[in-house]
C-alpha cells in the first residue's frame, strides 16, 4: 500500500479523499486543512462520508512531510494563491513525495511553463527525488487525452473543438466565480480570466501539447473573447443574487494556428443563469457539460456529463480531475522522479475497483 497525504478540502479535496480511500493500492495517511475549525476532524467526515476513516485532519504540514510519505494530493486552491501553492508543492517534492495536483495550471504543459514555475519544481526534484503530474479536467483530460483519443478514430482530422458549457452556479467557488470569471461584476470591468495571456496561460498548454501529440507545428496561438450581461436579476441557490445589467455569461476560445487557420480550438461558454445568451451553445440539460467535436471524415462529436454530491455537475468535474490524478500515483511510484504531463501519464482502466463499494 502506498502511504498518501490529501493536502487541502475544499471542493476537490473532499473527492480527494473519496478517491484515495477507493484505491486498492492506496492508504491515506495524513490530511491536512488550512482551516483551524478543521483541525482534529476525522477525514470521512471531511469527505463526506458515512463512516470515521480514523485519520484525523492536521494544519501541521511540516510534521505531515517528515515522515516522508509516498504521495501527496495537493488540492488546495492555486487560482488566487500561485506562489503559495507552489511553495507548497516544492516542499512537499523535496521531501521525496509523488504529488499530483489541479493547482498550477502553467505546469499542465511543463515543457512551455515560465521558468519561475518549472526551475523550482525541477530543483526539489534534484533535491528529494519526488516527482509532480499537474492535471484537471478543463485545462485537463477535456482538453488532451480525450481529443487525441478521439482523433485517432479518424480518417482525415480538420480541426479539433474542445468545449466547457457550463452553468456556474453549481460552482461553489464565489471568489474564483465572482472576480477571477466576473460574474455578477459590472460589464465596464474586464474580468482577469479574459484579460489579454491570461487564456493562453491556463489553457495554451493544453492547446501545444495536442499540436504535439499530433505532430503539427503551431503559427501562433490566438485568443477571442465575448460577453454578455443579465437581461433580470437571478437568484443562484449556492451564491445568491447576480444583479440585472451585470455579467451573466462569457464565450472566449483559445485557438492553436495551424497553416493560417484555427485547427486545435478550446472553448469555454460559461453563465451564471441559463437565461443568460440562450443563442450561444446550451449543454443537453442546462447545468454543464464537456463536449469534443473532431471536424473531418467521419466527424465525431462526444459530449460528458459526470455528476457527483448530490447530482452536482461542478462535484463530478472536480471528481474526474482527482480521478485522473490519483489513478495516476501508483504508475509515478514506479516511474523515474521527474515532472510529468498528461502525454507521459497513461490513463488507465479502473484495475481492480470494479464492483468495488462506493466510498
Amino acid at each position: 500500500m502506498i502511504p498518501t497525504v490529501v493536502w487541502g478540502t475544499g471542493n476537490v479535496g473532499r473527492a480527494a479523499i473519496r478517491a484515495v480511500e477507493a484505491h486498492p493500492a492506496l492508504v491515506l495517511t495524513a490530511v491536512i486543512v488550512h482551516n483551524p475549525g478543521k483541525v482534529g476532524r476525522d477525514a470521512g467526515e471531511l469527505a463526506g462520508l458515512d463512516r470515521r476513516l480514523g485519520v484525523a485532519a492536521t494544519d501541521d504540514a511540516t510534521a505531515v512531510l517528515a515522515a516522508r510519505p509516498a504521495a501527496v494530493v495537493y488540492a488546495a486552491s492555486g487560482d488566487v494563491r500561485p506562489d503559495d501553492a507552489l511553495t507548497d508543492i516544492t516542499r512537499a517534492i523535496a521531501a521525496g513525495a509523488v504529488v499530483v495536483s489541479p493547482a498550477l495550471y502553467p505546469l499542465y504543459d511543463h515543457r512551455g511553463a515560465p521558468h519561475e514555475f518549472r526551475d523550482p519544481v525541477l530543483a526539489a526534484v534534484a533535491e528529494g527525488g519526488g516527482s509532480l503530474f499537474a492535471s484537471g479536467v478543463d485545462p485537463g483530460w477535456g482538453n488532451d487525452v480525450l481529443p487525441l483519443l478521439l482523433s485517432g478514430l479518424g480518417s482525415t482530422v480538420d480541426a479539433i473543438r474542445c468545449q466547457e458549457i457550463f452553468d456556474y452556479s453549481t460552482y461553489d467557488q464565489p471568489d474564483s466565480v465572482r472576480h477571477l470569471v466576473g460574474m455578477g461584476q459590472p460589464m465596464d470591468q474586464e474580468p482577469m480570466m479574459l484579460m489579454p495571456s491570461v487564456p493562453t496561460m491556463v489553457w495554451g498548454g493544453q492547446v501545444r501539447m495536442m499540436a504535439r501529440a499530433l505532430g503539427v507545428e503551431l503559427d501562433e496561438i490566438r485568443e477571442t473573447s465575448e460577453r454578455r450581461a443579465l437581461d433580470a436579476t437571478v437568484t443562484t441557490r449556492t451564491m445568491g443574487e447576480f444583479e440585472a445589467g451585470t455579467q451573466g455569461a462569457i464565450r472566449f476560445e483559445v485557438q492553436g494556428i495551424v497553416e493560417g487557420e484555427p485547427r486545435i480550438v478550446i472553448e469555454h461558454v460559461t453563465r451564471i443563469h441559463p437565461s443568460c445568451a440562450p443563442d450561444w451553445p446550451t449543454p443537453p440539460d442546462g447545468s454543464g457539460a464537456h463536449r469534443v467535436v473532431i471536424e473531418g471524415r467521419p466527424r465525431i462529436e462526444v459530449t460528458v456529463e459526470c455528476t457527483d454530491e448530490d447530482d452536482n455537475r461542478s462535484a463530478g468535474g472536480n471528481a474526474t480531475a482527482v480521478g485522473r490524478l490519483v489513478g495516476a500515483i501508483d504508475w509515478l511510484v514506479e516511474a523515474e522522479p521527474g515532472l510529468y504531463d498528461a502525454l507521459d501519464v497513461p490513463l488507465r482502466p479502473a484495475v481492480g475497483k470494479l464492483g468495488r463499494k462506493q466510498p
